[in-house]
């Protein structure tokens, strides 16, 4: 089964529930971890379930990057708000760095998104 993390920024949140909402059918053939309030938002407005980690600034991006590490992620779909900093800045860098090392599909779009749903 393919297993995809998703993770959204507070203003990209909504963008990734209605993206799930359009591609819940596709994603509910995967197994979905997410970050904290990203999942549980997921979980409570979709009939998806989603493993949560922690939050992203409490190192829930870390623990996906740990997965990612493991070959134990497909892909990750990760709505970054490219206008805003993050505290948590060198942890979001280090998730995609480990994306690149380890030739994991990342979508940071929501096209990107759309595109990696078809692949899997």
């Amino acid at each position: 089964m393919t297993r995809l993390a998703l993770i959204a920024h507070d203003e990209k949140k909504p963008d990734l529930i209605r993206f799930v909402h359009e591609h819940e059918g596709r994603l509910s053939e995967c197994d979905l971890i997410g970050t904290g309030t990203t999942g549980k938002r997921i979980n409570e407005q979709t009939g998806l379930t989603v493993e949560r980690m922690a939050s992203g600034p409490l190192g829930g991006d870390m623990m996906i990057g740990a997965e990612v590490a493991k070959d134990a992620v497909d892909g990750v779909i990760f709505l970054r708000d490219p206008l805003r900093a993050q505290p948590h800045e060198p942890d979001i860098t280090a998730l995609l760095r480990i994306c690149d090392v380890h030739d994991t599909a990342l979508a940071t779009n929501l096209a990107s998104a759309a595109c990696l749903i078809e692949g899997v």
